[in-house]
């Protein structure tokens, strides 16, 4: 059994079609096929059922995908370690984050990070927190700036809280709301502009609107964070969205929710199965002192706050 046969069986796992995973690893598809094949063989058992072009798991298949993707993901943290001895002077750090938090505050963390160590590349990964936790499970990230509470149950995963921030509504601002504050009753039958599914906002807003005992009405949906703001600022409608995200925009205009309103968790997570390497830890360090000394100057966006508690030299 080779690294290379596992990683295509990964591949093809994931996207359930050889020609897809194909061009995902840049190799011809018969040799990937071959390589599958072979590892069925030596393994004795076929990996994949394919019936009329459709391609599942068997259960041979369903049992192998777990421990391939852990045996891959302590491969590359061993490759990794290794290059950390050079004194984090070359290595990676593979970063999700939340749409919000790379327009907010992510930017000049990275840019920190980056300054201390110019050696370390930094590969970044946007979405939504269910998308980057399926990611961190899967070992193509290190760390990830999460919403909480986790959809997820997975034992493996570690979290941090780190930021409580204000969701506001965020209006055109030549069409503000009346009054300093909105409830969410205020919302009901208004146009909103609404995220595309696997959002967090997506999930709260609804949550919020169904809690006050109506389904909200979606003038246009499926948006990422840069649409959803261009999309109220023409007027199509409201948003439900963090503070942070308004810095900026001259066009809109943020109006906070009625106490007791509504706040979310920011964590950051790891895989408490996978030892971070020292780059990961490095930039963990870097983002918690860069928070506490945002705070201590009171550079902290509006509607942003630390969670005491969270360590930062």
């Amino acid at each position: 059994m080779q690294l290379q046969q596992l990683s295509y069986f990964v591949a093809v796992a994931e996207v359930r079609h050889f020609t897809r995973a194909a061009e995902t690893l840049r190799v011809a598809q018969p040799s990937l096929s071959k390589q599958i094949k072979t590892l069925e063989a030596e393994l004795g058992a076929p990996l994949f059922s394919r019936a009329r072009g459709n391609i599942t798991l068997t259960p041979a298949g369903e049992a192998l995908l777990p421990l391939a993707r852990r045996i891959l993901a302590d491969v590359e943290t061993a490759r990794r370690e290794i290059q950390d001895l050079t004194g984090l002077r070359r290595g990676r750090v593979r970063l999700g984050a939340t749409p919000s938090l790379f327009a907010g505050l992510l930017a000049d963390a990275l840019a920190r990070f980056r300054g201390r160590y110019p050696g370390i590349e930094l590969r970044v990964e946007e979405g939504g927190s269910r998308d980057l936790v399926r990611d961190l499970a899967r070992g193509h990230l290190d760390l990830a700036l999460i919403i909480l509470p986790l959809q997820s149950t997975d034992p493996s995963l570690e979290t941090t809280p780190i930021l409580q921030e204000d969701l506001v509504v965020v209006s055109p601002r030549s069409d503000p709301p009346k009054r300093p504050y909105v409830r969410i009753e205020d919302l009901r039958g208004q146009p909103l502009v609404m995220f595309r599914s696997g959002y967090d906002l997506r999930e709260a807003t609804q949550t919020a609107c169904r809690q006050a005992g109506f389904e909200p009405t979606f003038a246009v949906e499926g948006g990422e964070m840069d649409g959803v703001l261009r999309f109220v600022e023409a007027g199509l409608g409201r948003a439900l969205v963090p503070s942070m995200v308004l810095s900026g925009r001259a066009g809109l205009v943020g109006t906070p929710l009625a106490p007791p309103g509504l706040e979310r968790t920011i964590a950051l997570a790891h895989r408490k199965d996978v030892h971070p390497t020292h780059a990961a830890r490095a930039f963990h360090e870097t983002l918690l002192t860069f928070l506490a000394e945002a705070e201590s100057r009171g550079d902290l966006p509006p509607g942003v706050s630390r969670i005491a508690g969270i360590s930062g030299r």
